[in-house]
């Protein structure tokens, strides 16, 4: 059907992709599944002919992984998901912007929370396509004593707490925003924020560098610290950035 967005599954474990497949008839009954992959090597053949909509990638594969095969593949214009068993690889996938990131064991809560973003971002490419002088860049309200401000979900740095009020700093200008710090985790939830301290949500496509003291450095030089309680799992992510591209 035309209105259907397709897709592919990409994963060496024939039951992960069973259950995904299960999940995503359960969950989206305008979702087309077009073919699964359990070989790097077909999924290869896939990836540089396919025209699907998303391409759901599992990241350790035997052979070349997940995101060697997108390196293989560079004219992919389909939004990837990617699901793995190990958060090592978040930052990576960050990288290669991908549309959302799935730990196994698969959680539904999860895939609706990726999926939904995947959708979004493929209905804004389609807009686009159709009507070229309509930004296809997703856009928040940020409500302040003049109105509200559209911006584009890219041009945020990070938020910042202060008192009852947020401060939405951008690439070029901040705004005081009437809402509180945790309407922002809502409305940038499927996209690439995370909430690093109980006073920071940050872009992590706008961070440059990791301090060992417990501190990230933003685009903008700005120093933000990472609360004790998500500096582990923060760590998993950074690590791969000072490792090599897998050989």
């Amino acid at each position: 059907m035309k209105n259907k967005t397709t897709c592919i599954i990409i994963d060496d474990e024939p039951k992960a992709i069973e259950l995904l497949v299960e999940s995503l008839h359960a969950l989206y009954s305008d979702i087309e599944i077009v073919n699964t992959y359990t070989s790097s090597t077909q999924a290869l053949i896939a990836l540089r002919s396919s025209h699907c909509d998303i391409v759901f990638m599992d990241i350790s594969m035997p052979g070349k992984n997940g995101m060697e095969l997108l390196k293989l593949a560079p004219e992919l214009k389909s939004e990837v998901i990617f699901i793995t068993a190990h958060s090592e690889y978040a930052l990576n996938a960050f990288k290669f912007s991908a549309a959302g990131y799935i730990l196994k064991p698969i959680d539904d809560a999860d895939i609706v929370v990726a999926v939904d973003n995947a959708l979004e971002r493929v209905k804004y490419k389609k807009l686009a396509k159709q009507h070229p002088e309509v930004s296809p860049k997703p856009k928040i309200g940020v409500p302040n004593n003049k109105g509200i401000d559209y911006v584009a979900l890219d041009e945020i740095l990070y938020f910042e707490s202060v008192n009852k009020y947020t401060n939405v700093v951008l690439k070029d200008k901040e705004i005081v925003s009437s809402y509180n710090l945790g309407k922002y985790k809502t409305l940038t939830e499927g996209h690439f924020f995370h909430q690093v301290h109980r006073s920071y949500i940050v872009n992590l496509n706008c961070i440059i560098r990791y301090e060992s003291s417990g501190v990230l450095i933003m685009s903008n030089k700005k120093e933000i610290p990472i609360s004790k309680t998500e500096r582990e799992d923060f760590l998993k992510i950074f690590n791969t950035v000072s490792r090599p591209d897998d050989e």
